[in-house]
């Protein structure tokens, strides 16, 4: 089976023998150290220079401009990348988390090394904001850059971090920003535009495809997007103060989400729906179960409704942190599966195995772990053989492997896994 077969097997638990090689991802610190601790260098991973659209380059405007030291650099950045090194904080997407997304690289080298799988892609089309903000550099200084997004927030990436830029400011703060975003950006009377110029090429490659095709993704959720349209803080309030606001903002978001769906699937079928939410931190939910069941199941059961009516029956949600006390509310309102389960956080996936036996889980793993050696691999791994025999799980580290995992460690963790994989 290709990976698309295997993907939806298993998410169907249709044939427990069958799961699927991915890692969520890595940061660009550790696929550096890697290169230098013996991973062969074939393919050094390019950061995508081109804004497409919000899901694909959020944040592109500012990796580009942090890159372009110099014409000649930056030349060489994207003609022989091997000679210019990732950003420190620059994810690098692996499978679990679906590429292209956010500006982000995607990984070859680790993948083609251990004959892992296919990774899972996005449709292109523009589902947040048509037409885009325009990107703007502000300010710069030694130490950071503040641009305007394709969203309209205003961010600030650190130099010496490099990581996902921080918002100052968001676009959305009354009634009257949202009408003027509402009847210049998503109006529902020009769909189709939202498709890319290459629609007709791409949609003879998603025919022919041997990898899952997904819907939404990053920065499309019920919670996660309307952080990046009014802030966290701001949100928290405005639950509380205009809630009326906040449901007519999902109405129309979902409105334009489903229109897009629908035209797409005019053209070509999809294997699943991501939708991303962050919603947990290391403690448990940032927002109560109370305030979910009010103004975020609605509309996971208006997304899921659609979904089934396309008989489109993988609904995941990508979540971080402790989500235990969400996962009866997601599988309520039509959510088939979860990731990437962060065990550091305070997630058991042997534990939502025998709670939610249906429940489609992918990640698991915790990745720090792998940095303290093979026996220590040994431990972490014992839960995985009887989890893949269960079916519905795709197992695979509980978020980016981060730069502390050396190489050898992350081999000897990687061949384990996979043999376990091949041999069920």
């Amino acid at each position: 089976m290709d990976t698309r077969e295997k993907f939806i097997e298993c998410a169907h638990f249709k044939q427990k023998a069958s799961s699927v090689k991915w890692e969520f991802g890595y940061w660009g610190k550790t696929l550096n150290n890697w290169y230098c601790e013996g991973l062969p260098l074939n393919n050094y991973p390019v950061v995508p220079v081109n804004i497409v659209n919000s899901t694909a380059s959020l944040y592109t405007a500012v990796w580009r401009h942090f890159l372009k030291k110099d014409k000649n650099l930056f030349e060489k950045m994207f003609n022989q990348p091997d000679g210019v090194k990732l950003p420190d904080g620059m994810p690098v997407c692996a499978g679990g988390l679906y590429w292209p997304t956010q500006g982000f690289a995607v990984d070859k080298d680790v993948k083609n090394y251990f004959k892992m799988d296919e990774v899972q892609i996005i449709v292109c089309a523009e589902q947040l904001f048509y037409p885009q903000f325009e990107t703007k550099i502000i300010f710069e200084d030694e130490k950071y850059i503040d641009y305007i997004d394709l969203d309209g927030c205003t961010r600030r990436f650190s130099k010496s971090e490099q990581v996902l830029p921080a918002g100052l400011d968001w676009p959305i703060k009354d009634w009257k920003s949202w009408e003027e975003i509402k009847s210049q950006r998503m109006r529902l009377d020009n769909i189709k535009d939202r498709l890319p110029a290459n629609w007709d090429e791409l949609v003879k490659e998603y025919k022919g495809r041997d990898y899952p095709l997904a819907v939404g993704g990053y920065p499309n959720g019920i919670f996660g997007t309307l952080t990046h349209l009014i802030g966290y803080e701001n949100l928290f309030l405005f639950y509380y103060d205009h809630p009326d606001l906040i449901k007519d903002i999902l109405d129309r978001l979902t409105d334009i989400w489903i229109a897009l769906w629908e035209e797409i699937l005019v053209y070509t079928d999809i294997d699943l729906c991501n939708i991303w939410e962050d919603i947990s931190s290391g403690k448990g939910s940032m927002v109560s179960p109370v305030l979910i069941r009010e103004f975020m199941a609605p509309y996971y059961k208006k997304i899921s409704n659609f979904l089934k009516s396309k008989k489109i029956d993988i609904f995941l949600v990508d979540t971080d942190g402790d989500c235990n006390e969400l996962v009866p509310i997601f599988i309520d309102a039509g959510v088939t599966g979860l990731y990437p389960m962060e065990v550091s956080a305070g997630m058991d996936v042997v534990k939502l195995r025998k709670d939610y036996p249906g429940l489609f889980i992918m990640g698991g793993i915790p990745k720090l772990e792998i940095a303290k050696g093979k026996e220590r691999i040994d431990e972490i791994l014992e839960p995985v053989q009887w989890l893949l025999k269960q079916g519905g799980y795709i197992p695979f580290g509980d978020h980016l492997i981060p730069p502390e995992v050396p190489w050898g460690n992350f081999k000897y963790y990687r061949e384990q896994l996979n043999s376990m994989i091949d041999g069920i």
